[in-house]
């Protein structure tokens, strides 16, 4: 058995799909669009035909699903959020100063008792990554 994070945004999955792949190196490896269903496979969606109706995005060894799925739904992300294990300082800060652009910086990247630097960012898209650089790496 096996569990996978499956990201529901509200429209904007391509922009976080493609802003993923910018920052982190991620691959999309499987896109479908609502349009691409089967003809009466799915229930009449006004303004969704190009919208992300399933994705795969591979962050290192990490597959994450995402979906246009919350569309006209009023909720967030909230009860969870993504880890990102970062090989060095210097990518833990670009990482963080890049997802933290247009998001919100809910504790400031630095050292903790338990990790090299840690750090917790909402990005635009209202994700929460924790980027955290461990003391055994580096």
């Amino acid at each position: 058995m096996k569990a996978e994070p499956y990201l529901l945004f509200r429209g904007d999955c391509e922009a976080a799909l493609n802003f993923y792949k910018e920052v982190l190196g991620a691959e999309v490896t499987a896109l479908m669009r609502f349009r691409d269903a089967p003809p009466g496979a799915m229930p009449e969606m006004p303004g969704m035909a190009d919208k992300v109706m399933h994705a795969n995005l591979k962050i290192g060894d990490t597959m994450v699903m995402a979906s246009d799925g919350q569309c006209g739904e009023s909720s967030g992300f909230d009860g969870f959020g993504l880890s990102l294990m970062v090989a060095d300082t210097a990518e833990a800060q670009r990482v963080f100063a890049a997802l933290a652009e247009g998001g919100e910086v809910r504790m400031a990247l630095e050292q903790t008792f338990f990790a090299r630097q840690f750090g917790m960012v909402t990005d635009r898209f209202g994700v929460l990554w924790m980027v955290i650089e461990d003391m055994a790496e580096g």
